[in-house]
């Protein structure tokens, strides 16, 4: 009992870690997006078709991040099913080891 407990607070964690990673990563990268995009708009030298590929880009790079975002968050998904399998698999062994002490216990009395 005492792994499937260190595996999910080990879990947990991780989760945790790569949440706010992926959270500060992604206010990063809109940051700079904001910061380059404001350069280009702001550039006269710069072609209109060069503007519309960098917005492109920009659109490319959300989609992207936001599939990678869905991907890990499904794979996480599918940990904590497997955990709360787990834990509910565990709880029944564990109900029936407490029959059996008190069935043990109670033929020990007699």
């Amino acid at each position: 009992m005492e792994n499937k407990i260190i595996a999910k607070r080990i879990f947990d964690f991780h989760k945790s870690t790569f949440d706010s990673t992926f959270n500060s990563l992604t206010i990063l990268q809109q940051q700079m997006e904001k910061m380059f995009l404001e350069f280009v708009q702001r550039s006269a030298w710069f072609p209109a078709e060069g503007k519309a590929a960098i917005n492109e880009w920009g659109n490319m790079c959300e989609k992207g991040r936001c599939d990678f975002k869905e991907a890990i968050d499904n794979s996480f998904k599918q940990w904590e099913e497997y955990f709360a399998a787990g834990e509910s698999a565990f709880s029944g062994e564990a109900d029936a080891a407490v029959k059996a002490d008190k069935t043990k216990m109670s033929k020990a009395t007699i």
